[in-house]
């Protein structure tokens, strides 16, 4: 093995591996670490990377691929459609107008319409694989500027498409010899057939082939023979995409969407999932390395000037466009200030828009140098931008001061007052016990205490708040709060410091229930689950059901459903014992509840009296006249 190789992935492995607990120290994301940490070992400071540090952006930017791929099974189709009106709307207001905006700039500076057309488009484009990974850090990808953000970076994924065609119209220069591969040799409409069939195929294999092949590889009970698969999928993907001319992101994008579905879904997070995270320190590390310092020391001023117009330029469309779409002032500013900055594919971009003779290598240089600082620049930008925004502006997960908390006596404390604290709130006020809600939204705080409850602005993960509140007096918690991790922590910490205390737990689903099971906690209560065993009993009567026997159906397979439950919370993490398991629990439930398990009995229609009704109104109707 090439001695070379052995060093160059040494370095990269070192700078990963310090810079990040020294930049978690300092407060710092780890975006910005690997930033720095190939700044400092690039060519153009220390040198350890050595000029070979760019190659590695082309093995770098599989890290975006499988991030892409990754986001993608997080999204059912259904999921994608209801991001439309932000995807097209908000993306391509965005993409239009700043692409307009930049052009225009450099027009002025005396660059021709198609080099400005050009560079417009290109610093159009934001980088997916910053943003996503700094707005999953800081927990900020969920709210409502997360959300704007990454519909936006898609709609870019999906414009990088026509823009690779259109560069070569744009071309005043004489192109650079290179050899045409692929799809390239082909005709215009063959070319298009080609990327169709290939998004066909991508659909095609997702949802009917690669189940039972996922089903097949599962058997042999081999973990590494499931992670090979998974790295096989997203490679041949990326692969494929490369081949036609799309992007190897947007194909492994729309190939996640696929299997949102698939079964095996967790399973393919588990094995890509670090590799994903090697390669995208890889990737911002070769990043850091790429900035030209010689090119930088040259021009200060117009470098200086170029990096702080494209993020200002940025930052005034999207903040305009944010609120053009009712974004409320701080989602907007937190959504302008993620996604100011120049993409990762730009590089790619600038190099073939060069090599088509679209631009001088006296304009590719600057602009490469500007991407690469913008870049740079956007980590500490959306950490201040993020201080901002949950100090004085509305953007969701604001914080401020905790109330200061009288001491109480009330017997039952309620961390969280959103669907569920709201209302088992009311529940026990209406039974004359006294309650106290902690809660973290202001306006759910304010609506608490209009409707009469003691209620306090403040984080009811803090021991210290629920001190205050009386913890030690309290009979009861009842953990009502949104976020699972932190109900886990929460649970975890009352258990450790009040063991005697009784929980009462909120769960969203079955996968959240079983972290609370594993830790002994018996009272767990998915919040779906009563509103699922109403809708099946009505189920039942509307199919001509007995209203006593629909009514026991329920309660038998609510009985039986919720043992199953905890005897799974022991299998989870065990693919094939899980499923083993849950087979069986729903055998069980089908023999139970068959027909002769629960007979219709005449004390079923005894006790379902709507006849009865019927038959006394029609009674009382005076006779039709003769």
């Amino acid at each position: 093995m090439n001695a070379d190789f052995l060093f160059q992935a040494f370095i990269y492995l070192a700078a990963a591996v310090v810079s990040v607990p020294i930049a978690k120290r300092l407060g710092l994301g780890s975006v910005l670490a690997y930033l720095l940490a190939g700044m400092i070992l690039g060519p153009d400071a220390i040198n350890l990377l050595g000029e070979r540090s760019r190659d590695v952006m082309k093995f770098a930017e599989f890290g975006v691929v499988m991030m892409l791929f990754l986001i993608g099974l997080e999204l059912r189709p259904r999921v994608v459609w209801s991001l439309r009106v932000p995807l097209l709307g908000m993306g391509g207001a965005q993409v239009a107008l700043t692409s307009l905006a930049a052009a225009a700039g450099l027009r002025l500076m005396g660059w021709s319409w198609q080099a400005s057309i050009a560079a417009g488009l290109i610093l159009a484009m934001s980088s997916t694989a910053l943003v996503l990974q700094s707005l999953s850090e800081r927990k900020l990808l969920k709210t409502p500027g997360g959300q704007a953000s990454f519909s936006v970076l898609l709609f870019q994924d999906l414009a990088v498409i026509p823009i690779l065609a259109l560069l070569p119209l744009l071309a005043t220069l004489p192109a650079t010899a290179s050899e045409a591969h692929g799809v390239a040799r082909l005709a215009a409409w063959q070319q298009v057939l080609a990327v169709l069939a290939a998004v066909v195929g991508i659909i095609f294999g997702g949802r009917f082939l690669m189940r039972p092949v996922f089903r097949a590889v599962a058997r042999t009970g081999l973990r590494e023979v499931f992670t090979a698969l998974a790295l096989l999928l997203v490679v041949g993907i990326a692969l494929l995409m490369e081949r036609v001319g799309m992007s190897p992101a947007l194909g492994a994008f729309l190939a996640g969407v696929v299997l949102a579905d698939n079964e095996y879904r967790h399973e393919l997070e588990g094995d890509i999932e670090p590799f994903k995270g090697l390669l995208l320190a890889f990737f911002f590390i070769a990043v850091g390395a790429s900035v030209d310092f010689g090119y930088v020391r040259g021009h200060p001023l117009a470098i200086l000037l170029g990096v702080l117009g494209v993020l200002a330029l940025k930052f005034a469309v999207l903040f305009a466009v944010g609120r053009a779409f009712r974004l409320a002032s701080g989602a907007s500013f937190l959504f302008a200030g993620a996604l100011c900055q120049v993409g990762e594919f730009a590089f790619v971009l600038l190099s073939l828009a060069g090599q088509q003779g679209v631009f001088t290598a006296e304009q590719v240089r600057p602009l490469t140098v500007i991407v690469a600082l913008s870049m740079v620049l956007t980590p500490p930008l959306l950490m201040l931008v993020d201080r901002a925004t949950r100090r004085r502006l509305d953007a969701p997960g604001r914080t401020r001061a905790a109330d200061a908390i009288e001491a109480g006596d009330a017997p039952v404390l309620i961390a969280g007052y959103g669907r569920m604290g709201r209302m088992v709130g009311r529940i026990l006020r209406a039974n004359g016990v006294k309650t106290a809600v902690l809660e973290l939204n202001a306006d759910q705080v304010a609506h608490a205490r209009r409707v009469g409850l003691e209620a306090w602005y403040g984080d009811a993960s803090r021991l210290d708040l629920l001190a205050a509140a009386g913890i030690d007096r309290a009979r009861l918690l009842i953990i009502a709060i949104d976020d699972p991790e932190v109900a886990v922590k929460l649970a975890d910490a009352v258990r450790l410091r009040h063991p005697a205390l009784k929980l009462i737990v909120r769960a969203r689903d079955h996968v959240d229930a079983y972290a609370f099971f594993k830790r002994g906690i018996e009272e767990v209560h998915r919040e779906t689950f009563g509103s699922a065993l109403a809708v099946g009993e009505a189920a039942l009567r509307a199919l001509g059901f007995g209203a006593l026997r629909s009514h026991r159906s329920i309660l038998a397979w609510r009985k039986h459903n919720e043992a199953a439950l905890r005897e799974l919370a022991r299998h989870w993490g065990d693919e094939k014992g899980y499923f083993d398991k849950l087979r069986s629990t729903i055998r069980d439930e089908e023999g139970m509840l068959a027909e002769d398990g629960i007979p219709d009995l005449e004390l079923d229609r005894a006790w379902d009296n709507a006849g009865l009704r019927e038959e006394v109104k029609s009674r009382a109707k005076p006779p039709p006249p003769a």
